[in-house]
């Protein structure tokens, strides 16, 4: 069955990067888009960034030109380079593969961005 396992979150003080991993399994990786997620306290869970089969990348606009998304299809893993956190950055960050109809998260995992 589809598995998508994040890692990488933690603290961090503004300014400052994180690098999240996303590892996937259960589908054939390389032909699907792959994105991040994030959903803050008391709001709606929100589009970071895609990347499609082949590499091409769409972000948010908070995202843009702070965030990298990545992928490695021979390790089924996605990425996420962060830079320039902000504290509004501060969510729990998921992984998310639409395959046959249905999306697909992985468990989160948490980015705080404090002093």
């Amino acid at each position: 069955q589809v598995q998508l396992v994040e890692s990488g979150g933690g603290l961090v003080q503004p300014g400052g990067s994180l690098r999240l991993s996303c590892a996937a399994s259960g589908f054939i990786f390389r032909l699907y888009t792959m994105g991040w997620y994030r959903q803050a306290p008391g709001k709606q869970r929100e589009l970071v960034a895609n990347i499609i089969s082949g590499g091409s990348t769409v972000y948010s606009g908070s995202a843009e030109g702070r965030f990298t998304i990545s992928r490695d299809d021979a390790k089924n893993t996605v990425y996420l380079q962060m830079n320039s956190l902000k504290p509004e950055d501060t969510a729990v960050y998921y992984c998310n593969v639409r395959y046959s109809w249905q999306n697909y998260w992985g468990q989160g995992t948490q980015v705080t961005v404090s002093s």
